[in-house]
């Protein structure tokens, strides 16, 4: 979605990771309709011990790689999950969850049939993505689950209303994807083939409005010395210390750099939302037509 990658750079990346101690590799079997996990199958050949796996399903894509919709059925669980081991090259999955919620089935089955995967020892744990409180707790009546996956950042921070009251309610985990909004708070530069160009953040009036702000902000990374990158992912881990910031990295100097990041103070969040209040980024994080499908963005 953000352009070319490299394989190998990507491999190194991950190794550095591993070495690094970070723990937790998150990918769905949809990313790049495969790619992605053959691609951490080779990475953690001879290091599955050292990393647990999460793992997304039910995005279903064309050979185009277009969206086509979503399929949570018990038995398409199942039929996800052994293609997903094979491309993996491991016997198990850590953490196993919807990527989103299927309107066309009851939350119960979905969880249901995982809980089957479990009790056979192909998965370790359920989590969730993108779904809201009344969906958690319907799910959580079914099996334990020990992880929502949702994005937070300066940028989004409707989960601090309903969801996460919730989660600390019901002492469920989170991984927190889009601490840097797709690169919006560190200023990543958009380049050919980077699907970003067509994002409501990143396009039109938007972007302006946008990049105004995230100069405010980057003038306080300035004199905090830090980079904006390290300050976005800094507010995270200061806002919600049980939760973690799960985040894409590209290159070594990326990965060096969030590997930086300290959680900030209250003072130091206190003048971040003071330049960027709730609700200030212009435009949605995802499309119209997304938004409108996703559990968590409902009232």
């Amino acid at each position: 979605m953000y352009g070319k990658t490299d394989d190998a750079k990507s491999i190194a990346v991950i190794h550095a990771a591993i070495e690094h101690g970070i723990t937790f590799l998150d990918t769905g079997d949809f990313y790049a309709s495969g790619h992605n996990e053959l691609l951490i199958g080779k990475a953690i050949a001879g290091r599955r011990d050292k990393v647990q796996l999460s793992v997304k399903f039910g995005m279903m894509r064309g050979p185009d790689g277009a969206a086509v919709g979503v399929d949570t059925r018990p038995v398409a669980v199942k039929n996800f999950l052994t293609y997903s081991l094979m491309r993996l090259g491991t016997d198990h999955v850590d953490v196993y969850r919807p990527a989103r919620l299927d309107p066309a089935v009851p939350i119960e089955d979905t969880v249901g049939a995982i809980a089957d995967l479990v009790k056979a020892g192909y998965v370790r744990k359920i989590g969730l993505s993108e779904v809201g409180p009344e969906t958690i707790r319907r799910a959580a009546k079914v099996h334990p689950i020990a992880d929502l996956q949702i994005e937070y950042s300066i940028a989004s921070r409707n989960p601090e209303d309903a969801i996460f009251p919730v989660l600390h309610e019901l002492g469920i985990g989170a991984t927190l994807y889009g601490a840097l909004s797709r690169g919006l708070l560190s200023a990543s530069p958009i380049k050919p083939g980077d699907a970003r160009a067509h994002m409501p953040r990143f396009s039109g009036d938007n972007a302006a409005a946008n990049a105004r702000l995230v100069a405010g902000l980057q003038e306080l990374a300035k004199k905090w010395g830090m980079s904006p990158g390290q300050l976005a992912i800094g507010y995270v881990l200061g806002k919600e210390p049980k939760f973690t910031p799960t985040l894409g990295m590209r290159t070594l100097e990326q990965l060096n750099e969030a590997l930086a990041a300290k959680p900030l103070t209250a003072d130091q969040i206190a003048q971040i939302e003071k330049v960027a209040p709730r609700g200030a980024i212009a435009g949605t994080r995802y499309p119209a037509a997304h938004m409108a499908h996703l559990d968590s963005e409902k009232p």
